[in-house]
């Protein structure tokens, strides 16, 4: 029906950049809200950043300044620009879409990718 690839994790310094991509394929008509969420190991999965199809966007605090998230509507791809990463960003990215499609479910989550920031 619908299917999510995401890519772009990886290891890199603390103070280095990474990008993250997240493709939707299928049954699509439309995306509304995209969002990324991540999972540190013992702990639950935060909402990190999201952004509407307008483009308006959202972000947790402790990421303001150094996060970007975009889209491209013409691609169903949603990015998630990382920049001056910190030991404490490391986690499992995961994407996250509010799709009309041509049945349930409407929501879906990218496999995830691990980011690891080291010090």
């Amino acid at each position: 029906q619908v299917q999510l690839v995401e890519s772009g994790g990886g290891l890199v310094q603390a103070g280095g950049s990474l990008r993250l991509s997240c493709a939707a394929s299928g049954s699509i008509f439309s995306i509304n809200r995209m969002a990324w969420y991540r999972q540190a190991p013992g702990k639950q999965r935060d909402l990190v950043a999201s952004i509407t199809r307008g483009g308006s966007t959202n972000y947790v605090d402790s990421v303001k300044g150094r996060f970007t998230i975009s889209r491209d509507n013409a691609k169903n791809t949603v990015y998630l620009q990382m920049n001056s990463l910190k030991p404490e960003d490391t986690a499992v990215y995961y994407c996250w879409l509010d799709v009309l499609t041509t049945e349930p479910p409407y929501v879906f989550w990218g496999q995830g990718t691990q980011v690891t920031v080291s010090s």
